[in-house]
């Protein structure tokens, strides 16, 4: 018996549970500021707290239509999705993970994938979603990302690729942590042919997807105190024993240390995106 069936459920004591008339939905707390905010004027705003600029989650979906113009992105390979190569199970089967996620978000698989236009120019795009047992990376992930390269290979057009990952999905193991290489791979061939890779890290952007694909641009943006590292911060500690400068994981500190090149607001992006395009691409 694995040590995970021996795990028993927490069981919280003096929980209060909302009166049954109290609205839901109709008001979120700020997690940086605390204050209440209305739920729809803090979607008309992106997302973003107006009082202290906090940079909510937001699905693949609502990341591309605020990234590139109305009604451009074309979706690729939709109905990708995982064959469980590892017939695994924990407390509950991958398969029934899968299905419970694919229920809650829409979506088959962590990535969407596929093609759109910003300021009138063509670009290839992967955009991946949180939501999605928390960003992770499978084998599905690792085939969109490189499909989004390859596609911007073919057709000579910037490739974005915007990562939202907890790391390498440990459902699939091995073949997992893999798409670290093809990914890399498909970039390598991208940089050959001179076409440009911006690379966009929002938080959390950690584990293999950001020691591959996410931090190999030709630049690379991140979005306000976004979480941008391999390892979280305890067990760096205890590992190199030392005591570690408060956010340095997020990037802010990362920017000033030359890991990253620019933090871009996200009510900026769409135009900043275009600046880059027609840095790199001159005359398209």
């Amino acid at each position: 018996m694995g040590w995970f069936h021996q795990v028993k459920n927490p069981k919280l004591k003096n929980v209060k549970k909302l009166a049954s008339n109290t609205p839901v939905g109709l008001w979120k707390k700020c997690n940086q500021c605390g204050e209440i905010l209305q739920a729809d004027k803090l979607e008309e705003n992106l997302n973003v707290c107006p009082l202290c600029d906090y940079h909510y989650r937001i699905s693949a979906y609502e990341r591309i239509a605020v990234m590139t113009d109305e009604n451009s992105f074309e979706e690729i390979s939709p109905d990708l999705i995982s064959n469980n190569p590892l017939d695994f199970k924990d407390k509950l089967p991958y398969v029934q993970r899968l299905q419970s996620a694919i229920k809650a978000t829409g979506i088959k698989d962590t990535t969407v994938c596929g093609t759109g236009t910003i300021q009138g120019k063509q670009v290839a795009l992967a955009v991946m979603d949180f939501r999605f047992m928390g960003g992770s990376m499978g084998v599905v992930t690792g085939e969109k990302v490189a499909l989004a390269m390859d596609i911007g290979y073919e057709k000579k057009i910037p490739v974005i690729v915007v990562s939202c990952s907890g790391g390498a999905r440990m459902q699939e193991g091995i073949l997992s942590l893999m798409q670290m290489a093809k990914t890399s791979a498909s970039r390598s061939r991208l940089k050959s042919a001179g076409i440009p890779y911006i690379s966009m890290l929002t938080d959390p952007t950690t584990g293999g997807v950001a020691a591959s694909f996410a931090m190999l641009g030709d630049i690379n943006i991140a979005e306000p105190k976004a979480l941008i590292g391999f390892a979280g911060p305890r067990v760096i500690e205890q590992s190199i024993r030392q005591t570690l400068p408060d956010g340095f994981q997020r990037s802010e500190f990362l920017k000033e240390h030359g890991f990253i090149d620019r933090i871009i607001h996200r009510r900026d992006l769409k135009t900043e995106l275009g600046f880059f395009i027609k840095m790199f691409t001159p005359g398209a």
